[in-house]
């Protein structure tokens, strides 16, 4: 009997022994940092839509980003991850364990794209600014953009659909689809024009994409917050005598050529229904992104009796407003010396 008790007293001994061992062994394989173990900053690991496991893993051996692979493949297996790959963006901190980063695949808990867009004029200017931070193809969504049935869902037609771009920074996730993107701006659009904005549009007698296509023009005259609304009145009171607006950034758009210092004859001859010096009203769409600031600079627009403006000779980049053209001869006959005295053509 006494005998017996000392085998068993050897057997708790050896299994507690062992089970120690392995509890051990499985706490530094958990939480033991095991992944951009040498790192000096954080790795983004993307996951395609439709990766296997092994495809997680090449992406991490390529990069020399896994340390002790079998612990990885062990704790990859105890937590079922194999057969839960989620695509997406995962940011994997320097010495990071097996445990937080494969609960953050297999929960898809990805992190998000930070977008931002602005100085944006036309759709081909927005495709380079998403490049390839997005996993759809860009040049998917230029297709979208320019397809009148896929604006019609949004309500908008090519020409306008670029109204629906808001410039600012977004948190988007980086596996979203085209769709996904345009929803998502189309949401951001519509928490923009909520009803206080809608009221203040239709008391001008203007829809959010007139507001939209004015705005872009009014930003594309002055980067100047506060004189935005006394040029937008300009604009306003010109439609209302039917006058056409001719807005010099028009030309720019019709011309494709942002980089004009001086808008030549040749230039306002061009035919082209966004050159505002041939044709009355709005042009067809926005010439840029309007940004928030410009559009409520059109929502609230200066009330006064100007009709004309120049920009200033001093190069500011303010501008000096008149009422009447005799006026206006004078200010851009003496921005027009400032020209030449610096050799600008």
């Amino acid at each position: 009997m006494l005998k017996n008790n000392k085998y068993l007293a050897y057997l708790l001994v050896i299994v507690s022994t062992l089970a120690a061992t392995f509890a051990f062994y499985f706490w530094q394989v958990a939480y033991s940092p095991n992944l951009n173990v040498d790192g000096k900053e954080k790795f983004v690991l993307y996951i395609p839509k439709n990766s296997t496991y092994e495809t997680v893993l090449d992406t991490l051996r390529k990069h020399h980003i896994i340390n002790n692979e079998i612990g990885f493949g062990f704790m990859s297996k105890r937590m079922g991850y194999r057969d839960h790959v989620k695509s997406g963006r995962y940011e994997i901190p320097v010495d990071a364990n097996n445990k937080t980063i494969l609960s953050k695949l297999r929960s898809g808990n990805q992190d998000p794209v930070k977008l931002t867009f602005n100085n944006v004029r036309i759709k081909e200017d927005l495709i380079k600014k998403l490049g390839t931070k997005m996993a759809f193809d860009s040049n998917d969504l230029l297709g979208k953009l320019n397809d009148a049935t896929e604006c019609a869902k949004y309500g908008f037609t090519p020409e306008t659909i670029m109204s629906m771009f808001l410039p600012d920074t977004y948190f988007i996730f980086w596996d979203s689809s085209v769709d996904d993107f345009m929803d998502r701006m189309q949401k951001e659009y519509k928490k923009f024009w909520n009803e206080k904005r809608l009221a203040e549009a239709n008391a001008i007698n203007m829809t959010p994409t007139q507001v939209a296509v004015m705005a872009s023009i009014v930003q594309s005259e002055t980067n100047k917050a506060d004189e935005m609304p006394k040029v937008a009145g300009v604009y306003v009171n010109r439609i209302a005598t039917n006058m056409p607006l001719q807005a010099d950034p028009t030309v720019k758009f019709a011309v494709g050529d942002f980089t004009l210092r001086r808008i030549l004859n040749k230039h306002l001859s061009i035919d082209s229904p966004y050159n505002t010096y041939r044709n009355t009203g709005l042009p067809p769409g926005p010439i840029a992104l309007p940004e928030r600031v410009a559009l409520d600079a059109v929502l609230n627009y200066e009330k006064h009796n100007y009709t004309y403006f120049c920009a200033k000779e001093d190069f500011s980049g303010y501008h000096n407003f008149s009422v009447t053209y005799t006026e206006h001869l004078k200010n851009a006959s003496i921005y027009q010396q400032a020209l030449n005295e610096r050799g600008i053509k």
